[in-house]
């Protein structure tokens, strides 16, 4: 069986949301990281010499690589990632080994058995 992983930056108010939507797309777990920083196209906002920044999540999503691209698109249709600038950015990898993930490699032959 073969791995991606799909690394999500997003605003911390939308992680709970997008975890659930790459769970129901098929995610059987993540990783989240909490207080990332990031800047995008715009440069960050000041109010008297103060930064205004949106706190940002990262979530780490070892999927099964025929899961892959229906998660990532699940995420960035949830997120609006596409239709609303700066609320966040999701990317896939390819993983060349992974270990520790026996355990979920029984829930995941059953559903895409017949594509591996």
């Amino acid at each position: 069986m073969r791995f991606k992983l799909i690394v999500a930056f997003v605003e911390d108010d939308k992680s709970d949301q997008l975890v659930e939507a790459a769970r129901d797309a098929g995610a059987t777990g993540v990783t989240l990281i909490n207080h990332a920083r990031g800047e995008g196209l715009k440069p960050k906002k000041t109010f008297f010499g103060l930064h205004l920044e949106v706190q940002r999540d990262v979530l780490l999503f070892v999927v099964e690589e025929h899961l892959a691209r229906n998660i990532l698109e699940r995420i960035a249709e949830v997120g609006e990632f596409d239709s609303s600038p700066g609320t966040g950015i999701a990317l896939q990898l390819d993983i060349e080994d992974v270990v520790g993930v026996a355990h979920q490699i029984e829930c995941l032959s059953e559903r895409v058995g017949d594509e591996i």
